[in-house]
């Protein structure tokens, strides 16, 4: 029998691990822009992934769309569906929608892969270079994505937020220097904030006033004068400015020596994100914002980026962020990990990270990690001196909580063979 191309050999072959469901949910009490999916097997294993933003969109894609690929093939069969999920959405332009979907269930085959092997993903990427990451972090408040209301914001508005405990974007306006000590205390080396977004949406993308500028730069020279050196400052502009402004603000910002600026303009243009650094002479990280690896070996190429941040549940799952983090160590640029969206992009960050050399930094949100991460997994994160532990236990190392794919619950679907 003639094979097909990209497809798994019918019969199956003995050792195949089957897909009989593909269940989403949408946590709307929870974290409304979060999809959480799992992939169930004819030999009960259950592969757990997720995605963020336009959850509906990325619903419909995996179950009206891709779902006809995977249902009854071999769930082990990861590079084969993936090259085919994502050669049939090339052709329609595979941007947003359709990479966020192939990444969540990326995410959910990996881990089946290493439940059917007993390992950890990071050993089946070639195992340690490291038994712990470090981490920084990002310094937003427990109801910066999450909402008990079910309110969808708008992403890259970040609001100051609340005072009180995990409130750490209005303690970096409002009480900046304790915010320092206490995550210095606490063992971590960096913190990233977001302090123009305010400006941003107040005037506009092209021009930034002094004032505003002086307003938030500020309290990271309260930062510097306090503690020196002894925490890194990343700062993303959430990609809101232009090139007059960025520069602007890359001035501002150098008597604060950011270990790196990050998407303070749009990724739209590698040609001008490279003038920016080379203009500026700053340090640039670029970006979660970029989608596979042809958008970062552009970035690559043109010189545009010192550091390459990539998300898993974006980018095209494990499988896609372990070859940009490969691409980027041919140009001795060091990867760092994003998660500001959910608790099982964290944990598919952490396992390319043990695995992958070049790898230097996991982005995680305290404010998120110690609300509303207890609800959504079964596996508490703990951040000791500014670490984390490579997860240990097969797969990922962590399940979603059961309870959220109840078939009553609103925003869930399933499909079936």
């Amino acid at each position: 029998m003639t094979a097909k191309p990209y497809l798994p050999p019918t019969p199956l072959d003995d050792d195949a691990v089957v897909i009989t469901a593909i269940e989403t949910v949408q946590p709307r009490d929870l974290f409304p822009g979060l999809l959480l999916v799992r992939i169930h097997t004819e030999d009960g294993l259950i592969g757990h992934g997720e995605t963020y933003y336009c959850a509906e969109a990325v619903q419909a894609m995996i179950h009206d769309w891709m779902a006809r690929r995977l249902l009854g093939e071999d769930a082990l069969a990861i590079e084969s569906h993936w090259r085919f999920l994502y050669e049939r959405a090339a052709n329609f332009g595979v941007r947003g929608t359709e990479l966020r979907a192939i990444s969540a269930l990326d995410v959910a085959l990996w881990d089946i892969l290493g439940q059917a092997c007993n390992r950890p993903i990071y050993r089946l990427l070639g195992g340690p270079v490291r038994d712990k990451i470090l981490v920084y972090n990002s310094c937003g408040n427990p109801k910066y994505g999450p909402s008990k209301e079910g309110r969808l914001g708008w992403p890259g508005m970040g609001a100051v937020g609340d005072p009180g405990p995990l409130g750490d974007s209005w303690k970096l306006f409002n009480e900046p220097v304790a915010l320092a000590q206490e995550l210095v205390e606490l063992g971590y080396s960096g913190l990233k904030v977001w302090p123009f977004d305010q400006a941003a949406i107040q005037y506009g993308p092209s021009r930034i006033p002094h004032a505003e500028i002086e307003k938030a730069v500020q309290p990271l020279r309260d930062i510097r004068d306090k503690v020196g050196m002894d925490l890194d400052i990343f700062v993303d502009g959430h990609a809101h400015f232009q090139l007059p402004a960025a520069l602007r603000i890359a001035d501002a910002l150098r008597e604060v020596q950011p270990l790196w600026l990050e998407d303070v303009l749009k990724m739209d243009n590698l040609d001008t994100l490279a003038d920016f650094r080379r203009q500026s002479g700053m340090p640039i990280s670029a970006s979660e914002m970029l989608l596979t690896r042809a958008d970062y070996n552009d970035a690559l190429q043109k010189n545009a980026a010192d550091y390459v941040m990539i998300d898993p549940t974006w980018v095209g799952g494990i499988s896609e962020t372990a070859r940009i983090a490969h691409l980027a160590q041919t140009y001795n640029i060091p990867v760092s990990m994003h998660d500001c969206t959910g608790p099982l992009t964290l944990f598919a960050g952490l396992h390319v990270g043990a695995a992958i050399a070049n790898c230097c930094y996991q982005e995680t949100v305290r404010a998120q990690i110690h609300t509303v991460y207890h609800e959504l997994i079964d596996t508490e994160v703990k951040i000791a001196d500014g670490y984390v532990d490579v997860p240990r236990g097969p797969g990922l190392g962590v399940r979603l909580n059961p309870d959220l794919f109840r078939k009553d619950r609103p925003g869930y679907r399933i499909s079936t063979r």
